[in-house]
């Protein structure tokens, strides 16, 4: 990929935050799913974690994906489309600042012009990196994301919510800090409710805010997160999921009833061809 593609795709990401309202960053888990986001009109995409994990016949959130099979990854649906992506980086796949600075100057190596560092260890006893801590992983990443001949967007994620400590002034404190930082994009899934979504927005206003949806309990359309302030919405692991809950099913019928009518609402041959061409 050429410098100039890179450095286009970097100004056009960061114009989509800077312009008013509202987009979709929907998550590919491979370059085919990303050609057809991309065929579908999309104009960004980020990679998911989960999803590459189960591509990968591995659970996600236990430290199993390696850094490398995520840069791959990366690579791969950055090659394959001319958007702007951004890559689930985990916790930086280290517990050390230093570590997650290494680990954005790779991942704008492997042709993306965003990513997101979390403050979850992956570890159950312990899940969340101290305060202290956390905010110098970021400060870290970001003095790497500015070190880059481009605008490196970088997301940072306060993780308490999904992983049962629901302490939102605790993540509204980490975001803040975060936003203090630098973070470009500011992201703590598990919101609940318009309320908490509105108090976040409004903690590290002016700079943008991610919400991610497609999780299961309440679902905000897209009007209405606009409505709340919110600039980003992603999908996390769950069109990966929608895919293979349809390949479950399928496969299901054929084991347990012998017949294949799942084969009347699937896309047809052709027209998939049409999409990745």
């Amino acid at each position: 990929m050429g410098n100039y593609t890179l450095h286009h795709k970097a100004e056009t990401f960061k114009a989509l935050h800077q312009r008013s309202g509202i987009f979709a960053i929907p998550n590919p888990w491979d370059a085919g799913s990303a050609k057809v986001l991309a065929s579908l009109g999309f104009e960004a995409l980020a990679t998911t974690s989960a999803g590459l994990a189960y591509s990968l016949a591995k659970p996600d959130g236990e430290g199993m994906v390696t850094l490398q099979e995520a840069l791959n990854n990366s690579m791969a649906i950055s090659a394959a489309v001319n958007l702007p992506v951004s890559a689930d980086l985990e916790n930086g796949y280290s517990d050390d600042p230093e570590g997650c600075a290494q680990s954005i100057l790779l991942a704008a190596k492997a042709g993306v012009v965003g990513g997101s560092i979390e403050d979850s260890t992956g570890k159950s006893g312990s899940p969340i990196y101290p305060f202290e801590l956390s905010v110098e992983r970021i400060r870290a990443a970001v003095k790497a994301a500015r070190s880059l001949d481009f605008p490196f967007m970088l997301t940072a994620r306060a993780e308490n919510l999904i992983h049962g400590v629901i302490e939102l002034k605790d993540t509204i404190k980490r975001l803040e800090a975060y936003a203090e930082a630098g973070a470009d994009v500011l992201f703590a899934p598990g919101l609940k409710s318009a309320e908490d979504i509105a108090v976040v927005v409004k903690a590290v206003s002016p700079k943008p805010v991610n919400v991610v949806m497609g999780l299961s309990g309440p679902s905000f359309s897209l009007n209405q997160l606009e409505d709340l302030g919110v600039k980003r919405v992603s999908l996390g692991s769950s069109l990966a999921r929608a895919a293979y809950g349809a390949f479950i099913n399928a496969a299901s019928e054929i084991k347990n009833t012998g017949t294949f009518d799942f084969a009347n609402g699937i896309i047809p041959y052709g027209d998939l061809n049409k999409m990745l061409k």
